[in-house]
């Protein structure tokens, strides 16, 4: 699993864990704990704090969208690992730097968190109402092409001229 990728699992494990005991748990303490045990070594542990930092900061805004992104779904009925995978996705969608986090994956993120710790129908969830904000905050970045990868030696090698053989002589 990738760093970042990781990071995520972790906050939204805390933010679960926090959330299921009515915000009463020292969210720190679960955070702690929880980096110590499913991310010890991480790369960038700095990227899963400063999330939490930011989901926490903003959770009064973040809820709020949510509750009219999804109006059918009161944020009490929304399921606790939904509920925080939207959190996590619309921090990285709309406050996060857009340089290190770009929309679409953000969103992409979010969905992929959400199929892989929510039920059945959570990524299809989570990718209506993301999509829902993303589109009527004018879809930023979606023009920008992505960067150029760097070629694997391998490809480089396909790519570059095949020496000709002679032919053989004809008899």
């Amino acid at each position: 699993m990738a760093t970042r990728q990781l990071c995520r699992s972790i906050v939204l494990q805390s933010l679960y864990e926090w959330d299921f005991h009515n915000q009463k748990e020292d969210l720190i303490k679960v955070m702690e704990r929880n980096m110590q045990e499913f991310g010890p070594g991480i790369d960038e542990p700095e990227f899963a704090w400063k999330l939490l930092k930011g989901v926490i900061d903003h959770k009064k805004e973040i809820d709020t969208i949510i509750e009219k992104a999804a109006p059918d779904w009161p944020l009490p009925q929304i399921a606790v690992i939904d509920r925080n995978a939207l959190r996590i996705g619309l921090y990285e969608l709309l406050f996060a730097d857009r340089n290190e986090v770009p929309p679409k994956v953000a969103i992409n993120e979010a969905i992929e968190i959400a199929k892989n710790y929510g039920g059945p129908n959570s990524g299809k969830f989570i990718n209506g109402v993301l999509g829902t904000i993303y589109r009527e905050i004018g879809e930023p970045g979606k023009d920008d092409k992505p960067k150029p990868k760097e070629k694997k030696e391998e490809e480089k090698k396909e790519e570059a001229p095949k020496e000709k053989k002679p032919a053989s002589p004809k008899k």
